[in-house]
């Protein structure tokens, strides 16, 4: 998800990434562009490592299923990726600081997961239904911040694509509705907290 939300930004409304149409035009990362380079860097972070440590964690048995439908499969993994995007979010704050929505982006993200962490050690709170939220409500921020028009579209399609997601979910009979409910207000409230609240700081 962060890397199709970073990619509709980059893309869509560059003009919500501060500085990142002046380094593109000037600045590359080997034969890529700025942008794509920043994608790729995104990519292997925040899905290529996360996947690759659950991966491992189901190799030497911490994790049974990787499908992780019990609450016990789910908490390590949980932890693990918390520390995965506080890491990246750390290091966009500190090393790629020209970019400071990129990392106010990837901090919002790994809020969302900790309190997914948490409250899994207790409740089976769905983390779709988290992810999609988050995106759309980062979406529906960036766009109200910047009053930005070029993001009504993937608003739609992100509303669109939520709606099968939790369909799903619940004909799959993986959550109940009140765990689907808990995971959308949780995904929605965290992303747009960030993005309002992070022009404060």
């Amino acid at each position: 998800m962060p890397t199709i939300i970073f990619t509709t930004l980059f893309y869509l409304a560059p003009e919500s990434i501060q500085n990142l149409e002046e380094f593109n035009s000037s600045a590359r990362v080997g034969m890529m562009s700025l942008k794509m380079g920043l994608l790729l860097l995104i990519f292997l972070q925040t899905f290529v490592l996360p996947v690759f440590s659950i991966y491992a964690l189901h190799r030497f048995g911490f994790v049974s299923d990787l499908r992780m439908e019990t609450l016990a499969d789910r908490r390590i993994p949980y932890l693990v990726t918390v520390a995965i995007y506080t890491f990246v979010a750390t290091f966009f704050t500190l090393k790629l600081h020209q970019f400071p929505e990129i990392a106010l982006i990837i901090t919002g993200i790994a809020f969302s997961i900790a309190a997914v962490a948490v409250i899994s050690l207790y409740w089976k709170i769905s983390a779709h239904a988290v992810g999609v939220a988050g995106m759309l409500g980062a979406f529906l921020g960036i766009a109200i911040q910047y009053g930005n028009n070029q993001l009504f579209y993937p608003i739609l399609v992100v509303i669109l694509i939520a709606g099968f997601l939790v369909s799903a979910r619940l004909h799959l009979n993986a959550h109940t509705p009140a765990q689907i409910i808990a995971g959308t207000i949780l995904g929605l409230v965290v992303s747009l907290s960030v993005i309002f609240l992070g022009n404060y700081f």
